[in-house]
């Protein structure tokens, strides 16, 4: 006869995996890598609404080095962008961008608590150091509250330290190619 599970034996076996997926449901990009000076397109993965209620609005907040940001429409949704000055002129194929897109906010859709859904924008690495992190602070706004995706780990920390992580960008030496 096969042993019994008992609710504690199986409390004990479902707990760490109830904590892991409540660790990894976080805002993240699809793509955590990009090279230096190169196009880059940011995929931010929403998991769920806030506590059982419903997304109505997503603010992504743009990195400084990530510059000629365009966001993609989403069907139900309205998009407005924020523009502003960047802390440097950058070269973006020998013009110098001294401003640009600072926030892309999605407002009036709804994502359900039980849905998943994805928010898009496209735009540029500048030409960074590789190891260069790009925060990309994200807030999920819902009828009665929000969900701050804003940490930045300190020196020495991990996002998976933290508790609300901004979504990040790590970038990566840019490999020349041969004709």
């Amino acid at each position: 006869m096969p042993p019994r599970f008992t609710t504690v034996r199986l409390l004990a076996v479902l707990a760490p995996l109830a904590m892991a997926s409540a660790a990894l449901a976080h805002v993240t990009l699809e793509t955590a890598e990009a090279p230096a000076n190169s196009s880059y397109k940011a995929v931010l993965r929403v998991p769920h609404g806030c506590d059982g209620q419903p997304t109505h609005t997503l603010r992504v907040q743009i990195p400084e080095g990530f510059i000629a940001v365009k966001p993609m429409p989403k069907p139900g949704w309205k998009l407005e962008t924020r523009k502003g000055p960047y802390a440097r002129a950058y070269d973006y194929f020998g013009n110098k961008l001294t401003e640009g897109v600072k926030e892309v906010v999605w407002s009036g859709g709804e994502l359900l608590d039980e849905h998943y859904d994805e928010f898009v924008l496209r735009g540029r690495v500048a030409d960074l150091p590789a190891g260069t992190m790009l925060w990309f602070k994200t807030v999920q706004e819902c009828p009665n509250g929000a969900e701050r995706w804003i940490e930045i780990p300190a020196e020495g920390q991990k996002t998976s330290d933290l508790k609300y992580p901004a979504p990040g960008l790590k970038v990566i030496e840019r490999k020349t190619q041969g004709h």
